[in-house]
């Protein structure tokens, strides 16, 4: 059975920051028979519903930064990413909630330290760190568009 890391708003958690979900039966529908993992770094680090973050680009580092305190929430998402990957070392396919700072595979919202926007195809913290470990990466919208016939 193939494992797959999966944003757990997708699935039905009200773990957005609002406190509302992302429920996809459609997607769902797709990874049937899989074993899906949920995994939310931003509600596991800061709870729900909490500020709005986006990611900041300093030239030679991207960083999570709140909207509200400017706090950089870098490093407690990473150390989540990194102890879910380890615990879950099985792992094949990780599907991501789009432009998502944390889960967002190459849809994130990306800001200069000005908070212009530079790029809309960013990759999340997260997401980042399962590209890194070679895991095939997904946003649910993207992978919903290819595989809507079936996998």
């Amino acid at each position: 059975m193939k494992k797959v890391a999966i944003s757990a708003c997708l699935v039905g958690n009200r773990c957005r920051y609002d406190g509302k979900e992302n429920y996809d039966p459609k997607l769902l529908g797709l990874l049937e028979g899989a074993e899906l993992i949920p995994f939310c770094p931003e509600d596991f680090c800061y709870g729900t519903p909490r500020p709005t973050m986006d990611i900041v680009d300093y030239g030679d580092k991207k960083r999570v930064i709140s909207n509200l305190t400017s706090a950089d929430l870098t490093p407690p998402i990473k150390e989540y990413a990194k102890a879910f990957f380890d615990n879950n070392p099985d792992i094949k396919l990780f599907i991501g909630k789009d432009r998502s700072p944390s889960c967002g595979v190459c849809s994130a919202k990306v800001y200069d330290k000005e908070k212009n926007l530079i790029s809309t195809k960013g990759t999340g913290i997260m997401a980042e760190v399962a590209k890194d470990l070679d895991i095939e990466s997904w946003d649910s919208e993207d992978f919903l568009e290819k595989y809507k016939s079936g996998l």
